[in-house]
């Protein structure tokens, strides 16, 4: 197993590790100017695959696993941020059940952005990452 590992960070070149490596700091760097519109990070991540998606398949894996996360955080924000608005503008009120919707996007956010930071780190150390539910997601869509 140990030597599997090897042999496969062995055939990663450095320019690979690279571009995967950005798959993941693309969504974070991006986070800073985009915060109040989440979109911004999708069409980023959706833009930096585009530009990749004929590399190895290290490098598309890693995009797409990405931009799966991304899609998934968006959705997540904009029921938030959609749900945020109707109180403030419409005749909903502050429930139990929104202060549980903001904490748990909250929490989804930080933990998208602490695995997004992990796998960059990794990935250019030539490291496979699998998240938990966007990886064999990621391995259904992504062939080699």
């Amino acid at each position: 197993m140990i030597e599997d590992n090897i042999i496969y960070k062995n055939r990663i070149s450095e320019e690979e590790a690279e571009k995967a490596s950005y798959a993941y700091l693309m969504s974070t760097v991006v986070l800073l100017v985009g915060l109040p519109l989440p979109i911004i990070n999708m069409i980023a991540t959706i833009m930096f695959y585009l530009g990749n998606r004929k590399k190895t398949y290290f490098v598309r894996f890693h995009c797409i696993q990405s931009m799966l996360s991304q899609i998934f955080i968006i959705l997540m924000n904009s029921i938030g941020i959609s749900w945020t608005l109707s109180i403030i503008f419409g005749n909903n009120i502050i429930t139990n059940l929104y202060i549980a919707y903001i904490i748990t996007i909250i929490g989804f956010n930080l933990l998208e952005f602490a695995a997004s930071i992990y796998a960059a780190v990794q990935t250019r150390k030539k490291q496979n990452v699998l998240f938990w539910f966007f990886g064999p997601l990621t391995e259904l869509i992504c062939k080699p």
